[in-house]
């Protein structure tokens, strides 16, 4: 009789059991299902800008070459040896500083012998004039005969006309003498010395010893076509009125003064369809040398209702520029937009965006359309970085 409750038991915890192993398993599956199940994606913080409508310049870019406002050719006046350089090549050098020297010995040599004949030249000038003035008086009382008074009056003004050629040859001389001392012109950059010390340099063709360029201000010479004309209200027939021009360096940075157009072709290049213009801008500094290529910016008036936005922000697709603007739920919305010129380092735009439309201007590579991401603009993000640096630290 005491064994049959321990028969009917076993039956009971075997399905106990069985019952428990079935809860686990389903328990593991839900689980499993629930660590399966993809997550959506975090926000991704990124900056914005917001769209503001301003005012920009119209302007027109055009490739342009540097050139010093004067380029001056510094040649030797008179044949000789050159005796020495007097100054260092490639620096800037200022208007009547010497230059070269060229041997002065023989010069001198000419000058003294000029003088000499000048004194000898007056010294006969004298005798004849007093010679004249005393057969004046016998003239006058027949005592001498008309001709031998006219042939001394023609024998003074020889001595006279010789007097004058003899101050002729001295200063002939003296200038040749300083010619020696080859000086500048004017006030530049200095080029390459053409001839070395000791060399016999001579007149004319080869007479070149070296050159000097006036950067201070310089010149910048470019042509505009009718193509760059075409957004300017009246056209290539309104280039002539323009005046002000930025100057945009290889590295992108522009010069802080504006220049000003000072030369504007008078015709056509028929070669080319371009109207060439000449523009001068201060060079106190140096920076812009003779030779260097630049783009000038010619401000020919202003854009009304465009916006400024930050070059990074813009992205060159197949199909033209595209900005990434955060919409109203927070997610990314691509958006085509209509560029101008650059200003500073922002993009003009034209057309494809609205007041307040709120630009992505980092993260661009990362972003998908329709992705979360959570703007904020420069100012909130920096705010939010110095509460966060000025909180207590926690315990």
């Amino acid at each position: 009789m005491s064994a049959r409750p321990a028969v009917a038991v076993l039956p009971l915890s075997v399905a106990a059991l069985a019952c428990t192993l079935l809860l686990a398993a389903g328990c593991s599956d839900d689980k499993a299902v629930a660590q399966t199940a993809p997550k959506a994606p975090p926000a991704l913080p990124v900056t914005v800008v917001l769209a503001e409508p301003t005012t920009a310049p119209l302007a027109i870019e055009a490739v342009a070459q540097a050139e010093g406002a004067r380029e001056v050719e510094v040649r030797a006046r008179v044949a000789g040896i050159l005796e020495k350089r007097l100054y260092d090549e490639g620096e800037s050098v200022k208007a009547g500083q010497p230059l070269f020297r060229i041997e002065r010995a023989p010069f001198e040599i000419a000058l003294a012998q000029a003088r000499a004949q000048l004194a000898e030249a007056q010294a006969v000038e004298e005798q004849t004039a007093r010679e004249l003035q005393r057969l004046q008086g016998l003239v006058a009382d027949r005592a001498i005969s008309q001709k031998e008074f006219d042939d001394t009056r023609s024998a003074s003004a020889v001595a006279t006309a010789a007097v004058k050629s003899a101050h002729a040859s001295v200063r002939e001389a003296e200038l040749n003498l300083s010619y020696t001392n080859v000086t500048a012109p004017v006030s530049g950059m200095s080029g390459r010395a053409q001839r070395s010390e000791g060399s016999l340099v001579n007149t004319g063709s080869d007479s070149l010893l070296t050159s000097i360029v006036q950067v201070n201000p310089i010149w910048v010479r470019f042509s505009l076509s009718d193509g760059d004309m075409a957004p300017v209200p009246g056209g290539r027939s309104a280039a002539r009125k323009l005046s002000e021009v930025e100057l945009v360096l290889a590295d992108g940075t522009v010069l802080p003064q504006r220049g000003h157009i000072n030369f504007s072709a008078s015709r056509i290049d028929p070669a080319l369809g371009t109207l060439e213009m000449r523009a001068e801008f201060p060079n106190a500094d140096g920076r812009i040398l003779p030779g260097q290529f630049v783009r000038a910016r010619v401000i020919a008036g202003v854009r009304e209702n465009v916006f400024l936005i930050p070059q990074a922000a813009v992205t060159q697709t197949e199909n033209g520029p595209v900005v990434m603007l955060a919409g109203a739920d927070d997610t990314v919305a691509p958006r085509p937009v209509t560029v101008g010129d650059w200003q500073g380092d922002s993009w003009v735009v034209t057309g494809g965006l609205s007041a307040g439309d709120r630009v992505i201007v980092d993260n661009i590579i990362k972003l998908r359309p329709g992705a979360p991401v959570a703007p904020r603009t420069a100012g909130e993000r920096a705010a939010a970085a110095a509460a966060a640096a000025n909180a207590p630290a926690k315990p």
